[in-house]
């Protein structure tokens, strides 16, 4: 099987599905994914159940409906094929400017060049370059993809496009790929610390993560530890009560370390699985901010033993390489297990997810896709290979299918 009728076959299905979408909130398959402003109020015995309802006599049947049986249950494969399904709508729709300009601009140089020679890869390098994959990175791609050009004695360029689209995969999960999973606690308290400058979305990130663990069943708090900036706490306060979960703050100029000992007393005795630690965004200077980290780290690793549990920092992926500079100025200063990169349906350059996980070795382990409190989504190699490239996948699978049917036909006419 093609790498493009496996991407096609996991996240489209077998049935070819025109303007594919993500689920409806009737449709979904969590019932808190509202927005958090006009999303009605969920029991948290709801929130924690999955609800597929069968659709009303002479309802439009939706193209994600599956059969049910007499107890209104769909199997375990079909559900799994519906969250696929779903997943990859959200980054289809999440990924539509990044997925715009790397189709366009793909197609154009397909168009320009014909045959695959040097002409092709210096102007495949520049178009990569312009994407914000990463001047090291497009480097080892395209060296690569002259290598297996070699290899498989490709010469038209036509036949090189599901070859980049493995290649990007590879880049991505050329070390462990389990390094992407979170490393939440079976038994006891997780702690999360989160890291990141003002601006780039860390707070609604901590809301959306404590939304996403609490429809999970875990019991979620907050500790408000950006206590210099104005409001920071307010805000974090805000984003607790619209999820339903508690914030352990102090005043405004307090010390962040003081207020992560209570975090962490209160989380111990209220039972709490996971406990999301907001840091300060900026202080005057690296040093600075190096001693804030640092004082942080050492209480709550005096409190719980290997926590944090998880170091993410978010980074803002319309800032392009910027938010590389910030990651590798953060990865000197404290320990980073993870990026979160926010606001990835805003961008037009979603290369930079290639960018931090090759040349930072640090793995992205949420993007976020949109305002919607369900729009921040566990990172996925293909999934985002997906997003960047469905029409591309799907168009040469639709291709594949009619050739065969045709070679099938001339075959039967003999």
């Amino acid at each position: 099987m093609s790498f493009f009728k496996k991407l096609k076959n996991r996240f489209v299905g077998n049935d070819n599905k025109e303007n594919l979408e993500p689920l409806s909130p009737d449709e979904t398959l969590d019932v808190q994914q509202e927005d958090p402003v006009h999303r009605a109020e969920v029991s948290e015995s709801d929130a924690h159940s999955t609800i597929i309802e069968q659709p009303k006599k002479n309802e439009k049947k939706s193209e994600w409906e599956f059969d049910f049986d007499d107890d209104d249950l769909i199997s375990i494969e079909e559900f799994e094929e519906l969250e696929a399904q779903q997943i990859g709508a959200k980054f289809r729709e999440g990924l539509e400017k990044s997925r715009e300009n790397f189709q366009n601009r793909l197609n154009d140089l397909l168009a320009m060049y014909r045959t695959v020679d040097e002409d092709f890869f210096e102007a495949l390098e520049e178009m990569l370059i312009q994407a914000d994959v990463g001047f090291n990175t497009v480097m080892e791609l395209v060296e690569s993809l002259r290598m297996e050009a070699k290899r498989r004695n490709i010469t038209d360029t036509a036949d090189l496009r599901e070859v980049i689209v493995e290649k990007i995969v590879e880049i991505y999960e050329q070390e462990d790929d389990k390094l992407q999973e979170m490393n939440i606690q079976e038994d006891g308290l997780t702690v999360i610390l989160m890291v990141g400058v003002n601006g780039v979305g860390k707070t609604t990130t901590i809301g959306k993560l404590a939304h996403r663990y609490k429809g999970q069943g875990k019991k979620v708090m907050l500790a408000a530890g950006d206590t210099f900036r104005a409001g920071a706490i307010e805000q974090l306060q805000v984003w607790g009560d619209r999820v339903g979960v508690e914030v352990i703050k102090q005043s405004e100029g307090s010390d962040p370390a003081a207020v992560m000992y209570d975090a962490i007393g209160a989380a111990k005795n209220r039972g709490a699985d996971i406990l999301i630690c907001d840091t300060a965004g900026r202080l005057q200077n690296k040093a600075n901010l190096m001693t804030e980290l640092e004082k942080v780290k050492k209480v709550l690793s005096r409190a719980v033993p290997g926590a944090p549990h998880e170091v993410l920092l978010a980074l803002d992926a319309t800032t392009g390489q910027n938010a590389l500079v910030q990651a590798k100025a953060f990865k000197e200063v404290t320990n980073v297990t993870g990026i979160v990169l926010t606001k990835l349906d805003g961008t037009a350059k979603g290369g930079i997810v290639l960018a931090i996980r090759n040349e930072l070795h640090i793995p992205v382990k949420y993007v976020g896709l949109g305002e919607k409190l369900d729009d921040l989504q566990p990172f996925d190699a293909e999934s985002y290979v997906y997003g960047l490239f469905a029409d591309m996948i799907e168009a040469s699978t639709e291709e594949d299918n009619k050739a065969a049917e045709q070679l099938k036909e001339a075959s039967t006419d003999e």
